[in-house]
């Protein structure tokens, strides 16, 4: 199997298989309905917080520049990056925990994980072709979406996975790339977001090495702390000063001019940070974990997706009749729940809502 095949034939044109795999998805649906998905920062809060589209063109951004360094490919980096995301719930993670919750609890334990849910968007639910469902991606764009965290081997993920996909192996070094520009654009996006509506302050994580480095060196070049523009410019230099590592580090370990090569999941990942950032990294998470994730303000957004959530999901497998019709039809072959997952989980925040308060009569 080449990296590039399809599981169906494709009418070939002047795009290259890894160009056509980035459109499919930019012009897709569940894409455009990232807009309204919940990054951190529930939508309709502030008008300047990242969404789950903004993300992912960050990540497509940062991905792109790495893998152009690292003589890789470029459009399977982004295709991989744009994709990413596409099984996200509405309300973020909030949402994701709560429907496999519902389903373990209830139903099954499988449960709902958002990397399988966007490769069941791409190789099922999306509809763009009479003869077969999906967006037909290249297998190395759906590698890269399946084993997009680790263990790649999950307990609901059958045998064919593993034949198609090889479980046991490490991703392409492009997907590799797209975890760690996904990380990288998270965690500067949420500094962002957070200071630029006092959540937290550089106070809060100034006490982090990596935090201070870069706080220093937009001091340096003249910019005064508390400004707006020394948040703008310490955001820059923390992207910055996270890629420069990975690409330094991950240099010498990776081939050149190589496409879609793996390497066994028992080897050490070859794209990564010096050891410095990586310490560093680990650390801020944790305090962005208690200082940001957790703070007031975002527990009650969070606490208002989940009871939306679980809302629908009550209603929609009671009676399925109240999703939309081409859901209701295949409740006739398949277990409601897990129907009723696939429409929550493609909805965005603000029809969720909207159709929360049909249901219940009231906001949350």
């Amino acid at each position: 199997m080449q990296c590039s095949d399809r599981f169906h034939p494709a009418i070939e044109d002047f795009r290259s298989s890894f160009y056509r795999d980035r459109d499919r998805i930019i012009h897709s649906s569940s894409f455009r309905r990232l807009e309204y998905k919940t990054q951190v920062f529930i939508n309709y809060v502030g008008d300047y917080f990242r969404t789950r589209l903004t993300h992912s063109l960050e990540v497509a951004q940062i991905s792109r520049t790495i893998a152009t360094e690292l003589s890789l490919s470029e459009p399977l980096a982004e295709a991989i990056a744009l994709s990413h995301d596409l099984g996200h719930t509405p309300f973020g993670h909030v949402g994701g925990d709560e429907l496999d919750r519902l389903i373990k609890e209830r139903f099954s334990p499988n449960g709902f994980e958002h990397n399988f849910q966007s490769f069941r968007v791409v190789t099922k639910l999306e509809k763009r072709y009479k003869d077969f469902d999906g967006l037909n991606l290249t297998f190395a764009t759906l590698e890269g979406i399946l084993k997009h965290s680790y263990p790649y081997k999950k307990h609901f993920l059958s045998q064919w996975y593993d034949e198609i996909f090889d479980l046991s192996k490490h991703p392409s070094l492009e997907a590799m790339v797209v975890d760690k520009a996904d990380e990288i654009a998270y965690i500067s996006a949420d500094i962002d977001d957070g200071i630029k509506y006092e959540l937290i302050g550089f106070e809060d994580i100034a006490s982090n090495e990596l935090v201070a480095q870069v706080m220093e060196e937009a001091k340096r070049e003249g910019y005064e702390e508390g400004s707006k523009l020394f948040r703008y410019r310490f955001t820059s230099l923390l992207i910055a000063k996270l890629v420069t590592s990975l690409i330094a580090s991950s240099t010498n370990p990776v081939p050149g001019k190589v496409l879609c090569k793996t390497i066994p999941a028992s080897e050490p990942l070859p794209i990564r940070y010096d050891s410095f950032i990586s310490r560093e990294i680990k650390k801020l998470k944790k305090i962005l974990f208690d200082k940001l994730y957790r703070h007031p303000q975002i527990m009650r957004k969070m606490h208002a997706g989940k009871k939306c959530i679980g809302g629908l999901f009550e209603a929609f497998v009671q009676e399925p009749r109240l999703m939309a019709e081409e859901f209701f039809k295949r409740c006739e072959n398949e277990r409601a729940y897990r129907v009723a997952a696939d429409f929550i989980a493609g909805m965005s925040d603000r029809y969720a809502m909207k159709l929360y308060r049909e249901l219940y009569g009231y906001k949350i």
